[in-house]
């Protein structure tokens, strides 16, 4: 036993240092996904590039890319348009160069126009997609969406890839 001044007293307090009694611990049940994991598959990465938010989707549809955008405008965030070559779209792995800072190459594509600040008809984004891929048809073309509010970017994603490309694989072989 040791001494120990109380500070709200001033009187000596006797505290003890003997080890506490042992508690007994509950083991918890075997947890084992041994039948999940066989149902799991392992993505490619070879020859199987993604880009945003739905690139592990089939290419989206025009009618499905109306929907996002629908989603996108009927909830005030703001729309654009970025577009980038086929070669300059998707950032390396090479990791010097990934690790310098400031190293931002092919992390920011070319703007479309400005951001559609104030847009509220859909039919003003989907009109600005058809002219940019008429412009860039050899380019990758995404829709961000930005809210303002809290000042990040909530959406991206592909609405146009450039004819020809073999950069992804089709969703039934993108795993092993």
């Amino acid at each position: 036993q040791v001494m120990v001044q109380s500070s709200a007293a001033l009187a000596p307090t006797r505290v003890s240092l003997q080890k506490p009694a042992s508690r007994t611990v509950a083991v918890a049940p075997r947890v084992c996904n041994g039948k999940a994991a066989r149902q799991m598959m392992v993505w490619s990465p070879v020859g199987n590039k993604f880009f945003e938010t739905f690139s592990y989707l089939p290419p989206l549809s025009e009618n499905e890319i109306a929907k996002q955008v629908d989603y996108i405008v009927n909830n005030g965030f703001i729309p654009s348009l970025e577009f980038a070559e086929a070669e300059q779209a998707y950032a390396g792995t090479e990791i010097t160069r990934l690790s310098q800072p400031g190293y931002y190459d092919n992390r920011y594509w070319t703007m479309w126009k400005l951001p559609m600040f104030g847009c509220s008809d859909p039919s003003q984004v989907l009109n600005e997609i058809t002219q940019c891929t008429k412009a860039f048809p050899n380019a990758y073309i995404r829709l961000v969406a930005f809210d303002n509010v809290r000042q990040v970017q909530c959406a991206g994603f592909l609405v146009h890839r450039p004819a020809g490309v073999k950069d992804f694989l089709p969703t039934d072989k993108r795993s092993v």
